[in-house]
């Protein structure tokens, strides 16, 4: 779904690099006792990463088509205009009924996509080692998952219907200018009230690495922030770190895998990345963007809906797109243009991530670092280093780990006495 789609791209974490330069020396590797420098070759991914690698292209295509399936099931059995009378018979308020149909709706959905979400997230992550999740965790955290999605629906997705009703010509025009106040409130609210209820987030155990971190922090000229250590070994393998927030919700966070496969160095880089999506405003340029994109999609389905609605109605069973019966035809063609435009916003994903490890290596110059943490990477996640265009296209959010350790490789401005790009944020 588009809501998926979307918060996988806001959240965008990286996981591996590495930094540490000080008063224009790089940061060197430390391997057997000895210090490593100069260019790292990409590793060719094992023959259990391309078996995932292939087999994840064909589960893509599966959850493109489900997506669309299930709208289209709703509507054309007429089940979801069914749920909306189901939903009348608890009271004739507007808001309750609203309230009620996506109560219905949200549970009916997780049941149907219960054997995929189940394959998906547990079986196939448990069979390529790459989850340590019990199924008590994994069901306990789709629950919790259901059940945030649908208070939100609940809070919420009255009000697009209102401006439906109330202003059937310019409601699409009303409800996006509505999406970035939403989605700043989704990030202020996140790191305090809905991450903690999947994992535990605590004190950073290491202290100096704690201090070295706020140090870099201070640098690029994030202030104000404080530091956690989330206990995601229970659930994964992988290694990841980010900076989340704003305001008072502002703080940076390590998950415990990551700070047990990389050494400090490689830990200050992956920071140093992140700090550089916080500092280089990506999440909020992010948020306009897909604000942008949001509006177009609705106003097509402003212009479309009428013309569907008007052959196929009497399947749906419903006249208008104000009738709450009509969000499964709403999320049907949100998925449609999402599919469409997601070249478009993975490239400006891309760009984004390229942009933070630029900053990350100008921050710590910490080429050699940089690379060796992606190659942990690649090899603890059961990554493929390079990646076809179609894939590249539709699925990449970020640039493939080839290119990236090629850049780490190749990108020294200090070492020519070139001017750095974003020098001017931690004074240089």
């Amino acid at each position: 779904m588009m809501i998926r789609c979307l918060a996988i791209l806001l959240i965008g974490l990286v996981a591996s690099l590495h930094a540490g330069a000080q008063d224009g020396v790089p940061a060197a590797g430390v391997k057997d006792g000895v210090t490593v420098t100069g260019p790292v070759s990409v590793p060719e991914p094992s023959k259990l990463a391309i078996q995932r690698y292939k087999s994840g292209n064909i589960l893509w295509v599966v959850n493109q088509i489900w997506g669309l399936l299930i709208p289209l099931l709703f509507l054309f059995t007429g089940f979801s205009a069914r749920i909306r009378d189901w939903a009348t018979r608890f009271g004739r308020w507007w808001f309750f009924i609203i309230a009620v149909y996506f109560i219905i709706y949200s549970l009916l959905n997780y049941l149907i996509d219960f054997p995929l979400a189940y394959y998906q997230g547990f079986v196939r992550d448990h069979a390529y080692g790459l989850s340590n999740q019990s199924f008590q965790k994994w069901f306990q955290d789709s629950l919790i998952n259901l059940g945030v999605g649908t208070v939100i629906g609940v809070l919420f997705l009255w009000i697009p219907f209102l401006l439906l009703k109330k202003s059937p010509k310019r409601w699409w025009f009303y409800t996006a200018l509505l999406i970035p106040p939403f989605l700043f409130f989704q990030m202020l609210v996140t790191p305090v009230f809905i991450d903690p209820l999947f994992n535990d987030f605590g004190p950073m155990e290491d202290k100096a690495l704690e201090a070295k971190i706020l140090a870099l922090a201070e640098r690029s000229g994030i202030e104000g922030s404080r530091v956690y250590e989330v206990d995601k070994s229970v659930d994964t393998n992988a290694v990841n770190a980010y900076v989340t927030g704003f305001m008072n919700t502002k703080r940076i966070v390590l998950w415990d895998t990551l700070l047990a496969k990389l050494n400090e160095d490689e830990v200050l880089f992956v920071m140093g990345h992140e700090m550089g999506h916080y500092v280089l405003g990506h999440v909020v340029r992010f948020i306009l963007f897909i604000s942008v994109v949001l509006m177009a999609a609705l106003y097509l389905v402003h212009r479309l809906s009428g013309k569907l609605i008007a052959r196929y109605g009497a399947h749906f069973r419903f006249d208008r797109l104000s009738d709450i019966a009509a969000l499964p035809l709403i999320l049907l063609m949100l998925n449609v243009f999402s599919l469409v435009v997601m070249p478009l916003i993975l490239a400006l994903s891309r760009h984004h991530e390229h942009e933070a490890d630029r900053f990350g290596l100008e921050l710590n110059r910490g080429n050699h670092a940089a690379a060796t943490a992606f190659i942990t990477l690649q090899e603890e996640n059961l990554a493929v280093p390079w990646h076809g265009p179609l894939y590249k296209l539709w699925r990449d959010s970020h640039p493939p780990i080839g290119e990236r350790i090629t850049f780490f490789n190749q990108y020294k401005p200090w070492e020519s006495g070139e001017p750095l790009k974003y020098g001017e944020h931690f004074g240089e």
